[in-house]
């Protein structure tokens, strides 16, 4: 009997901690699922990336994470509750469902066919991508609710169980509307029960082609080794001016943007010991841009001399699946006392790509199918000191799926493939191909082939 009890009480140990492993690990696989898949629309500008660029302010968390929009799919009849929608129900990010007519920038945006462009951090297998808009007589200054939306969506791109590229444009087309109007996009994911909530403030209405006057006496205060101090005189717009945007050189991307209500700015990550001239253009929230101020040379505080490189990266692997043409390549992050300008990426003795800043992932594209090939990845620091190899990693393509070259005037349906620089892309809109349409070009007409 005393034996009977004891090999009871050790079962019922045994079987309460494995219950706690198991719960545990059950929870792992829940999060890290949660937390794999990250993405926003980039253009035109939603909430969220407009917040992290400083065009919105007081926005809260999401200016350091504007992919991380992630609730419960199952829109609209599941999902983020009335009221928190904008936040994809959040608490972090509360911020973004505050609601007034007045409360955030807008997007210059036309009915009809627009394209709209989404940005992947870490990419996920994806049901479908479905885009909704506020009724035509929807109150904005109410919160945004279930009632303020036409809930059939006006765009809906069927994802098929497939990760998407890093990059991905959708052509839709936008119901006729005048004023400011929301667009809620949903990105449904298929192997978890998330969703990507993201909106889009846009301004609806005659078309604004008139500059913002151009910023005035644009001076540099302060230079460190990798900073700058800059202020300028403010310009003024027909409508408003949205904010501004900082350029080096002959850059055409600017290299830092601010708030309309904000005439400096504090640039970072610049390198060491180096020579720059430097111009600010306003823009509107029609997208118009004035002409450049002033420039301004600055140069940059060298470092002391630096020979030492930094630390080799480690960790390097394929991440996802091997494509005919492209993979991704992800590594864990090298350590220089100065810091870490970027990464090299070899294939062989050679480098394929590059990454600026501390980026740790590369989708490489380019690649021919049925090749083995074999990646290392060194990193360099300001002083352009380069590490050693980091692990190899060896991947071989798959077999490409039959595409013929990609030809100018030719007419093209939808799901056709074509062959373009050692890519495959998959036509998305029925055309007839002209000069300058390359796929690579045009994300409205061609999707890349993993």
């Amino acid at each position: 009997m005393i034996q009977s009890r004891l090999n009871s009480s050790l079962m019922m140990r045994t079987l309460v901690v494995c219950g706690g492993l198991l719960l545990i690990f059950t929870c792992m696989l829940i999060f890290a699922k949660s937390v794999s898949a990250h993405g926003y629309v980039d253009s035109p500008a939603s909430r969220a990336i407009q917040c992290k660029n400083g065009i919105n302010t007081n926005c809260g968390n999401i200016i350091y994470e504007p992919q991380s929009l992630e609730g419960l799919k199952g829109f609209p009849a599941a999902g983020p509750a009335d009221g928190k929608i904008a936040s994809a129900g959040l608490a972090a990010f509360a911020n973004l469902d505050a609601q007034t007519a007045t409360r955030w920038n807008k997007v210059a945006m036309s009915s009809g066919t627009n394209t709209l462009t989404w940005k992947f951090t870490a990419r996920h297998a994806t049901t479908s991508y479905r885009y909704f808009i506020t009724k035509a007589d929807w109150n904005p200054n109410a919160p945004l609710s279930r009632a303020q939306l036409d809930l059939t969506p006006f765009c809906t791109v069927q994802g098929n169980g497939q990760q998407p590229p890093a990059t991905l444009s959708h052509s839709c087309n936008i119901p006729a509307r005048t004023g400011y109007h929301i667009i809620l996009a949903v990105w449904d994911i298929a192997d978890t029960p998330n969703a990507w909530y993201v909106v889009i403030d846009a301004q609806f209405g005659p078309s604004d082609t008139t500059p913002p006057t151009t910023p005035s006496n644009l001076t540099a205060g302060t230079v460190g080794t990798t900073t700058a101090a800059l202020s300028w005189g403010g310009s003024t717009d027909n409508n408003a001016v949205a904010g501004y945007e900082i350029y080096s050189g002959s850059n055409t991307s600017p290299i830092a943007t601010v708030a309309a209500n904000q005439l400096n700015a504090n640039l970072t990550n610049l390198l060491a010991g180096t020579t720059y001239n430097l111009t600010v253009k306003a823009f509107d929230t029609y997208g118009n841009r004035s002409s450049a101020s002033n420039s301004v040379q600055i140069t940059t505080v060298a470092l002391p001399i630096d020979n030492t490189p930094p630390t080799n990266p480690t960790g390097l692997h394929v991440m996802g699946p091997v494509g005919s043409n492209s993979l991704t390549l992800m590594w864990n992050a090298s350590t220089d006392a100065n810091g870490i300008a970027g990464y090299r990426i070899y294939s062989g003795a050679t480098v394929i790509a590059t990454v600026t800043g501390t980026a740790t992932e590369k989708l490489i594209t380019g690649l021919t199918p049925t090749t083995s090939y074999t990646f290392t990845v060194r990193a360099i620091d300001p002083s352009n000191n380069e590490s050693g190899n980091s692990n190899a990693i060896s991947a071989t393509t798959i077999q490409g799926p039959s595409a013929t070259p990609w030809a100018a005037n030719t007419s093209y349906t939808v799901n056709t493939l074509v062959s373009y620089n050692g890519a495959v892309y998959k036509c998305i809109q029925p055309h007839t191909s002209l000069a300058g349409w390359e796929p690579s070009n045009v994300p409205a007409l061609w999707q890349l082939q993993p």
